[in-house]
């Protein structure tokens, strides 16, 4: 990438970005998903103008995040949206559309990014619907490259 482009996607990333980073590399897959490799890791993606940390970015666990159930886990592993009978718990504050990190209850284990779909305020007393729009999860194929 140029360095112009470089400073672009620091500025956009923000705090998903360290500032200890020597390379970037901008590459597409082929699901129109747009990844940085940064320091030869997979650490931001960009899907539908969303950009994002790979589950396995260290910064994920700077952003706020929901806790599911045990019994949501295999459905958000599998690319479900979050709703909201499966919230356990709310770390942080958030707007909607936000991003946020869901984990497990138990372990507090990433599981997937997602974006708000309300406020954290109004997502804490939401009896049912729909909470958290997945857009990167354990198990796909951004998951897979990133892991391997």
């Amino acid at each position: 990438m140029r360095r112009k482009d470089v400073r672009r996607l620091k500025d956009e990333a923000g705090d998903l970005l360290r500032d200890e980073t020597n390379s970037i590399v901008q590459a597409e897959t082929e699901g129109g998903i747009t990844v940085f490799i940064i320091d030869g890791d997979i650490k931001l993606a960009r899907r539908d103008e969303v950009l994002f940390p790979t589950l396995l970015n260290e910064s994920v666990e700077e952003l706020p995040s929901v806790l599911v159930d045990m019994g949501a886990i295999p459905y958000v592993c599998n690319g479900a949206d979050v709703m909201s009978p499966g919230i356990v718990g709310i770390d942080g504050d958030f707007s909607e559309g936000d991003l946020v990190i869901v984990k497990d209850e138990r372990y507090r284990k990433s599981l997937a990014v997602g974006v708000a779909l309300v406020p954290s305020e109004e997502m804490r007393e939401m009896p049912k619907g729909k909470a958290v729009k997945s857009i990167h999860y354990v198990g796909d194929k951004l998951w897979k490259a990133t892991s391997t």
